[in-house]
């Protein structure tokens, strides 16, 4: 049982080092240049549209999450009468 599983990583490990690796180019240098850029949007929203959509979605869930915070608390300090 342990030689076959000995095996079995010496199999994944050589189909893993000889697999053609993929040559990715180097963005940095390009995401440094649009993110160092001085044109008064704040670096949080540099990224696009993905970025104004992400913040914008976090900002509605944050006050709408306050809200009902807000709401509860208020409901549980004023309890309902029984009738």
């Amino acid at each position: 049982m342990y030689r076959r599983v000995m095996v079995l990583q010496q199999v994944s490990r050589r189909a893993l080092s000889i697999s053609a690796r993929r040559q990715v180019s180097n963005k940095v240098p390009e995401k440094q240049k649009m993110f160092q850029e001085n044109n008064g949007v704040p670096v949080h929203l540099k990224g696009g549209v993905g970025d104004s959509l992400l913040y914008r979605t976090t900002m509605a869930l944050t006050v709408g999450g306050t809200a009902f915070v807000v709401y509860e608390l208020l409901k549980a300090a004023y309890p309902q009468k029984k009738e």
